[in-house]
């Protein structure tokens, strides 16, 4: 049990028959009345953010999420299959659940998949990717002041934007978490 006067971000607790995940609290102690806990709660189940508040002396359940690594394998219409490398146990996942999640990862890499009670509610992409550009416009030297960029495609599909000096068949370096280039590789 955890008590709201003990929540730290990143905490997943059971409340009122959800799994939510503490993404913001502060800690208030107005003039009057007596101190509350003020939270910003994500559901992991269905990704809606609510805001709650609490007395710190409240207390609910620690909720167990397991991550599992998994090789990602394919997809085959509206499944994902993954693979759990160390029993070799094929996990077959609806595109609803995974979402954009994989827009960056290609066939045969590790991925976390996250569940509850057997239950599995997403799909966590490593956090940086190298993937080569398959599709972008020529660059040209000189004509900017600043750091300018384009658009460009890497070979999973996904658009992102570089700078004008990468080219089609560069590898680059992907942060998964925002989409964003960060060097040539």
């Amino acid at each position: 049990m955890v008590s709201a006067g003990d929540f730290r971000n990143g905490i997943t607790l059971e409340i009122e028959g959800n799994v939510v995940q503490v993404i913001e609290f502060q800690h208030v102690k107005p003039g009057k009345g007596s101190p509350f806990v003020r939270t910003k709660l994500k559901n992991v189940m269905t990704g809606g953010v609510v805001e709650k508040t609490f007395r710190p002396t409240e207390k609910f359940p620690q909720a167990r999420i397991d991550r599992v690594d998994m090789q990602y394998l394919y997809n085959d219409g509206s499944l994902y299959y993954f693979m759990n490398m160390e029993n070799y146990e094929q996990l077959a996942i609806n595109e609803d659940t995974i979402g954009d999640a994989l827009k960056f990862v290609k066939e045969n890499e590790m991925v976390k998949i996250c569940s509850y009670n057997g239950n599995v509610f997403s799909v966590e992409p490593p956090l940086f990717v190298e993937l080569a550009i398959s599709d972008t416009e020529p660059g040209f030297a000189g004509n900017t002041a600043q750091g300018a960029t384009k658009p460009a495609v890497v070979e999973t599909g996904a658009s992102i934007s570089v700078p004008l000096f990468v080219n089609i068949g560069d590898v680059v370096k992907i942060d998964t978490r925002t989409g964003e280039y960060l060097s040539r590789v």
